[in-house]
């Protein structure tokens, strides 16, 4: 019995060992990107995405890091590759949690860069892709903040391409800063992104 109960505190102890990395990791690696240490960043969400299997949250930053820089980057073999990478990513935490709504935003932002990247030769290709995916995730998370402003933010890019009406895109932006008023997270490493953006756009509105 004494050897039971041991076997068992050892096993939580390693339980408990195991999360405190994983937190530890988390943390590190949000430290080194708010300082603007990217690559290192990078390389540690992508080794916790390793040892982390079943957590989509780590792969889902290695998405999310990827798909930034390749906005900001005009060089095609760079986007390229960066984009490779945040859909390798993404094609991992889509297995995790294929309903979840955030990784449904990212698997839209992946495209929105290959369209930003290329229209005419992407946006035929992927903007119904993008609409789907902001519908499924819209119907999944109604009030998820990041989906109802990253799906104005696209559809904003798309009517002012072709000159339509950017109001009632810009009204979702507004509805989107509301909620990211009263948004409570579900955890300390899940998204919270999108406020400044958020602002930043509806300033752009009102222009």
């Amino acid at each position: 019995m004494i050897r039971v109960i041991t076997c068992f505190a050892l096993f939580v102890c390693s339980l408990l060992s195991a999360q405190s990395q994983y937190e530890q990791g988390m943390q590190k690696a949000f430290e080194l990107w708010s300082g603007g240490k990217n690559t290192e960043a990078l390389a540690m969400f992508e080794r916790i995405a390793a040892a982390e299997k079943d957590n989509w949250l780590p792969g889902y930053y290695v998405a999310l890091m990827s798909t930034t820089q390749a906005f900001g980057t005009k060089d095609k073999d760079k986007l390229a590759a960066l984009l490779g990478k945040a859909q390798a990513a993404q094609d991992k935490i889509a297995l995790i949690a294929p309903d979840n709504a955030e990784v449904m935003v990212m698997q839209a932002l992946i495209y929105t860069a290959w369209i930003s990247a290329d229209p005419m030769t992407n946006g035929m290709k992927l903007s119904g892709k993008v609409k789907e995916l902001y519908a499924k995730a819209s119907k999944t998370a109604p009030d998820n903040p990041r989906v109802v402003f990253s799906k104005a933010e696209f559809e904003i890019g798309s009517a002012a391409y072709f000159k339509q009406d950017t109001k009632p895109m810009c009204e979702q932006i507004e509805k989107a800063i509301g909620l990211f008023a009263t948004y409570k997270s579900p955890g300390a490493f899940h998204p919270k992104w999108g406020l400044e953006r958020a602002q930043e756009a509806a300033k752009n509105c009102k222009k």
